[in-house]
């Protein structure tokens, strides 16, 4: 865990497809694409099948009003997540960082984590329940299954962007063609679907439902994930440039988005004619519907399709989430850590509260835990809607690529309703617990809950406003260049070698030799790792100890022989702590050290000594491959 040094959103992959290079006709589009299919598959992850299943079973096609209007919201708000990322080349997380006092921001960063675990809650539950229909496995067997998806993420970013788009496209065309074939065994009518776009709430169950619907299609982390992930794109720094990065990402979100709104159409259209139409009306559960598909449908292929359509879209989700995750910590904490790291805390977020449900209520409550994750991300969309609203209408930092006043207006609206809709939503849940007897724990949370978000959804809606910004250095751009006038050139007095007692040891000391001179003394380190002197430390007699110590002073008195001033030091146990322990303590100018260039999990394994110890001391490391 670490401050990150860079600015650049998504650093590993950030600007890492070129489009400047002159490309005509439709691969000057195919450059462009991409970005807004990573986003889409959390448009179409098995929390909205929950909803969209509920919505269908329980009141037909009255609900598919809500997918579309969710749809157009969606498109709109994604052209202005796209926008900020193109024209001011940050994400949305650091645009907060740079307006928003620090306390504001961790709020938000709090509830963006929150967003996020609730998303993968629904990824895992639903990849669980596609291997259950798919193999028989338990559903908690399933849910456990779902830690290795975690090292997928690696290998596909090891492969580099233009791979990890393909194949997120290729479980996107495997949804689609699995609810394709599931459209035609089911035969909807078409009169009553066309009924089903005019607005309309029979009652509270359905506004339930419905916001569920409205947060699993407009999801919070996807405002931020777009706005990085345009990023990817290397473009100009020109007018002209970022109009047709604008032009062709608006045909992307287009695409892409409306591809997810084929899907979550679909889902909700076979429930609402196979199950709504037989009476089955009480259909809400993923394992229920997989089962009455066969029989009502008369066709054996629909069930086998809905599973693994099910588990694409776990698994294209779970890969979007973490880089969101990612999104979030480095921007508005401007922290990273390692993603192996970063990726099993969020897996364990959801992994933890889906077991517990699983073991404490049964099987048959999953479920609600998917319908209710989805409700969870509705009432996070305030929070990422108004700050994204206020940053592209911004003038002074858009330039001419300020939204206009007409999508201005249309934005603001897109947030009234959404906020009016949880307010809602919010006001009848917390009159049916009023309405029973309640705890006065819970009535108290409850309260100062309800206070809390007021506070802060006002705050954050007011600053950018009254124009009060903190002045504070800003999340992306670097000060004016400073002017070299007078600068001493630092005199190294003594050099620590961490050394690993391998073929690269001469190495090491060659280029340490190169950083000094005859006068500068030379401290040469060996951490003893065996499991004496872990237990031991010091007081270590064990065979690995005297020969570390043997093989330190051979290198000592091969190069006092050629004049040099050296000394050797052994630690033992932590090789991080130690190595920092014996630089500190020889008052050391510079410490070289060697980098085998291992990653991904065998980072993981070995450990990342290197940017371990270089974070714990204030001279120059100087690193050997």
């Amino acid at each position: 865990m670490y401050q990150q040094q860079t600015e650049a959103s998504l650093s590993e992959v950030h600007e890492s497809i070129d489009v400047t290079k002159e490309k005509k006709g439709w691969k000057r589009l195919l450059a462009y694409l991409g970005p807004a299919y990573l986003v889409s598959v959390g448009y179409m992850d098995p929390g909205n099948w929950a909803t969209d299943l509920a919505g269908g079973a329980q009141f037909g096609y009255t609900l598919i009003w809500v997918l579309l209007m969710s749809n157009l919201m969606a498109l709109l708000l994604q052209g202005l997540s796209a926008r900020l990322g193109i024209v001011r080349r940050m994400d949305l997380a650091q645009a907060n960082r740079e307006v928003y006092p620090s306390f504001i921001n961790f709020a938000l960063y709090l509830l963006a984590e929150l967003a996020i675990a609730a998303c993968d809650l629904a990824e895992v539950l639903g990849m669980a329940i596609g291997i259950q229909l798919l193999t028989g496995l338990p559903l908690i067997w399933g849910v456990s299954i779902t830690v290795l998806d975690t090292f997928l993420l690696f290998y596909l970013q090891k492969l580099g962007m233009r791979k990890m788009e393909g194949f997120i496209i290729g479980l996107v065309a495997i949804i689609a063609f699995s609810f394709l074939v599931q459209m035609v065994f089911a035969k909807p009518q078409l009169g009553e679907l066309i009924h089903g776009f005019i607005p309309s709430i029979p009652n509270s169950e359905a506004l339930y439902i419905a916001i569920g619907i409205i947060g699993a299609t407009v999801m919070p982390h996807n405002l931020y994930l777009h706005s990085a992930l345009v990023q990817t794109r290397k473009i100009a720094n020109t007018k002209a440039a970022i109009k047709q990065a604008l032009k062709f990402n608006r045909v992307d979100s287009a695409i892409a988005l409306n591809a997810a709104f084929f899907v979550n159409a679909a889902i909700l259209i076979l429930a609402a004619s196979v199950f709504f139409k037989s009476g089955n009306t009480q259909v809400a559960e993923l394992k229920e519907a997989h089962r009455l598909l066969s029989p009502l449908l008369g066709n054996s292929l629909a069930p086998a399709l809905f599973a693994i359509a099910l588990i694409a879209a776990g698994q294209s989700s779970t890969i979007t989430g973490t880089l969101a995750g990612q999104i979030v910590m480095e921007g508005y904490l401007n922290l990273r850590i390692n993603p192996l790291v970063r990726r099993l805390i969020t897996r364990a977020l959801a992994i933890i509260p889906a077991v517990l449900c699983i073991l404490i209520l049964g099987e048959d409550k999953v479920d609600r835990l998917l319908v209710l994750s989805q409700v969870v991300l509705s009432l996070q969309l305030g929070f990422a809607i108004i700050p994204l609203i206020h940053f592209v209408s911004d003038k002074k930092t858009m330039g001419e690529f300020v939204i206009k006043w007409p999508i201005k207006l249309l934005s603001w609206l897109i947030a009234g309703v959404l906020i009016y809709l949880n307010v809602r939503m919010v006001v009848n849940e917390i009159n049916k617990a009023f309405s029973s007897d309640i705890n006065i724990g819970w009535l108290m949370l409850i309260i100062v809950s309800v206070v809390f978000f007021i506070a802060l959804f006002l705050l954050m809606t007011a600053l950018p406003l009254i124009k009060t910004r903190r002045k504070t250095e800003t999340a992306r751009l670097h000060a004016n260049a400073a002017v070299l006038q007078k600068f001493t050139i630092p005199q190294v007095n003594c050099i620590a070698v961490a050394l690993d007692f391998s073929k690269n040891d001469e190495k090491l000391i060659a280029h340490a030799l190169s950083q000094g001179d005859k006068n500068t003394k030379y401290v040469l380190l060996h951490i003893v790792e065996s499991a004496s002197a872990r237990a031991l430390g010091e007081v270590s007699d064990d065979f690995e100890t005297r020969n570390d110590k043997q093989h330190l002073q051979s290198y000592v008195h091969q190069l006092q022989t050629k004049g040099y001033t050296v000394e050797g030091k052994l630690g033992y146990r932590s090789r991080t702590k130690e190595i920092v322990r014996i630089v500190k303590a020889a008052n050391a100018d510079m410490l070289v050290m060697g980098a085998h260039m291992h990653t991904g999990i065998m980072d993981f394994l070995y450990g990342e000594t290197v940017d371990k110890v270089r974070h714990q001391l204030r001279i120059p490391v100087l690193i050997v491959n």
